[in-house]
């Protein structure tokens, strides 16, 4: 069996990485204020990466998950400060599920464009419940406490989950909803909390469960396709820098010690790209092993991720702690993706679950 990218995909993939490479610099990556460049964000609306999931009717265009995990290792590998697993990939992804035929009319055009940017405040469900969070639902409104919404910062909707699974779209400036930004170790992401007193809510109420499972399966994906983007960008800059550091005379690269330390970086991050390919294609073709194929990808990846991002910066050597390299950005982006959507330990047992070999 062959399983590879089509010359499409491969277009589209080093089209986006070009565009990045020219719009998305270390220096614009700095100056992003609260996780957000709209700038940037603009660029890629233009390669229709806002709109990959949605399909064609709504504007977008209508690609799979493995195109838009194609989409997530560039903007890893860039560390991007724009919104995408939140309002590109789970957003729609609700809608399409979930929502009614008017729902779909009346958002998927915008998120495609990128004109309209969606939060997603599902932590709970995926994670596992915090003290004193959870959102209940009750005669259309909304009350409660959501932690950790994705793509928070300028976010005209947010898609939540009630504490029974079921989902909601509510305005960012609905009556009674408080929204606090929180800070993380990653400055590319936009993170924050979101309190509910009595806030209206518009359900989406055609099958909300199996919208929310696939949800979060598809952003465990792409978290862990942005991994395996940074990850690769940290071991490149490892490489690069001992090529030209030298120490007794010699480029550190020359030093047995320093050549393993990189090639194990390697043939411990390469196989994460089939595991996280073969995710994502079942995502579409093979729902029965979406969840588990989902948690072994993000699991897996979050590990090597962490061994990556420790060791690239271990052959940088002292210079590896500077904000001077910027190294740290890709560090700390693949610190935050290990954690959200639920850590290792969680979904490796959300994927025991799924093959029945626990309870939930």
């Amino acid at each position: 069996m062959e399983f590879g990218l089509t010359s499409d995909q491969k277009m589209m993939q080093e089209s986006l990485g070009r565009t990045l490479e020219r719009v998305c610099p270390l220096e614009r990556v700095r100056k992003a204020a609260d996780g957000a460049a709209p700038d940037v964000l603009k660029a890629i609306a233009e390669l229709g990466v806002t709109g990959i999931l949605v399909p064609e009717e709504f504007g977008g265009l209508g690609l799979r998950l493995l195109d838009a995990a194609l989409a997530a290792e560039m903007l890893g590998r860039h560390v991007a400060p724009v919104p995408f697993i939140a309002s590109s990939v789970m957003a729609p992804l609700a809608l399409l599920g979930a929502g009614s035929q008017a729902q779909k009319e009346r958002y998927l055009p915008n998120l495609a464009t990128g004109e309209l940017i969606a939060g997603v405040a599902l932590s709970e469900h995926a994670a596992g419940a915090r003290a004193k969070a959870g959102v209940a639902a009750k005669n259309g409104k909304l009350s409660g406490k959501a932690l950790f919404v994705l793509d928070f910062a300028g976010a005209d909707i947010f898609v939540v989950a009630d504490a029974f699974g079921g989902l909601h779209i509510v305005d960012a400036e609905a009556k009674g909803l408080e929204r606090t930004a929180l800070p993380t170790i990653d400055a590319t992401r936009a993170i924050g909390e979101l309190n509910f007193d009595a806030v209206d809510a518009e359900p989406l109420s055609e099958n909300p469960q199996a919208a929310l499972d696939r949800m979060v399966d598809a952003g465990r994906v792409m978290l862990a396709a942005d991994t395996l983007g940074a990850g690769g960008r940290m071991i490149e800059k490892a490489v690069d820098y001992a090529k030209e550091r030298k120490q007794f005379g010699r480029v550190i690269g020359s030093f047995q010690a320093v050549k393993h330390l990189c090639a194990e970086m390697i043939a411990e991050l390469e196989p994460c790209r089939a595991l996280i390919w073969y995710a994502a294609y079942a995502f579409d073709e093979f729902p029965d092993q979406a969840r588990r194929m989902a948690a072994h990808a993000k699991a897996h990846t979050s590990e090597v991720g962490t061994f990556v991002a420790r060791t690239a910066t271990e052959v940088h050597g002292g210079m590896g702690f500077t904000d001077l390299l910027g190294l740290h950005y890709w560090f700390k982006r693949i610190g935050f993706d290990r954690q959200a959507l639920g850590g290792p330990e969680k979904v490796r047992h959300d994927a025991a679950v799924a093959q029945g070999w626990v309870g939930n």
